[in-house]
């Protein structure tokens, strides 16, 4: 990353991602966007036990969708389950439980998805995984990379099919502002060469999210695709991640809430889908996914290689 690259991001997080730019952001919102009823759609969040992904699935229930939670822990994933049908007085929400890292099991779970189940309007990608070493799953692959690019490649890719037959259908994926120092990187996507740096490690994964969003909107036209930066926000992950940032910015970030409102807006709002698919979104409005002069743009034949590459490592787990 450049000296460049980490000012000009510092300084646009202090303006832009932080509580306060929410703040100033939310008073251009349309309150009559979110003034929807969701009953009868359907909805699956990853990570939706805590933090952003609880936020939402809490949001889409208040307003009466179906919610299929997908999380790693059973206890974690049952208890803010019950939260939810408490707060919510909605029951049709279910758990399902999946680690992401493990890709064969990525597989298997949507194929059993789309045999169970004939509806589903919106994915929303929002689990995510930041190491603080480099780890391998029992696959072989490096437990991050499993997780935020694979994983999502995967499951986005089997339930397409599903999607794309129901009403209105949407992919929401939760990036991150980190992406924004990161080029495209197709040639050590397991991360084994070099100093492992799992926060960058991470931010290289959120722009390869990105581009895959970029690439599914001109795949598949029928479904609105998009991506989004929640901002800052107070979550486990990051205390647990980049305990020294968290330490010193707490005062700053954004509620689990504030970070879930753009996901949840581009997930029911009638606004959202009437802009074009595959863009980036922050506090409800499409914004650059490039920092001004940090070259990080890609060529899009690096960009269909990057597919290419997952489409290929996917095969190799898929069940037969």
């Amino acid at each position: 990353m450049s000296l460049y690259r980490n000012f000009a991001w510092f300084a646009k997080g202090l303006t832009e991602f932080t509580k306060n730019p929410f703040l100033a952001a939310s008073k251009r919102f349309v309150e009559k966007d979110l003034e929807v009823s969701l009953a009868g759609r359907v909805f699956m969040i990853t990570g939706a036990n805590s933090g952003i992904g609880k936020a939402t699935a809490t949001a889409i229930a208040k307003r009466g969708g179906t919610v299929h939670m997908v999380c790693r822990n059973k206890d974690k994933a049952e208890e803010a389950r019950a939260e939810i049908v408490k707060e919510t007085g909605n029951k049709e929400i279910y758990v399902h439980i999946l680690d992401l890292s493990e890709t064969k099991k990525v597989w298997e779970f949507a194929e059993g998805f789309k045999r169970k189940y004939k509806t589903l309007n919106v994915l929303i990608n929002n689990a995510g995984a930041i190491m603080s070493q480099r780890e391998v799953n029992t696959e072989g692959l490096e437990k991050s990379f499993a997780t935020n690019v694979l994983g999502v490649y995967i499951l986005t890719k089997c339930l397409i099919p599903l999607i794309e037959k129901s009403a209105d259908p949407r992919v929401i994926t939760v990036s991150s502002g980190g992406m924004l120092v990161q080029k495209l990187r197709i040639g050590n996507l397991q991360s084994d060469r070099g100093r492992y740096d799992g926060t960058m490690v991470y931010a290289q994964h959120k722009r390869q999210q990105v581009v895959l969003t970029e690439q599914w909107a001109k795949a598949h036209p029928n479904i609105h695709f998009s991506v989004m930066h929640p901002g800052w926000v107070d979550t486990t992950t990051v205390a647990n991640a980049m305990p020294d940032f968290h330490r010193s910015m707490r005062s700053s970030l954004r509620t689990p809430e504030q970070g879930a409102d753009t996901v949840v807006w581009l997930a029911v709002s009638e606004a959202a889908a009437k802009n074009p698919s595959g863009r980036f979104y922050q506090d409800r409005a499409m914004v650059p996914a490039h920092l001004p002069l940090a070259w990080t743009h890609s060529s899009p034949l690096e960009e269909q290689k990057l597919v290419a590459l997952l489409d290929d490592m996917a095969k190799t787990f898929q069940p037969h």
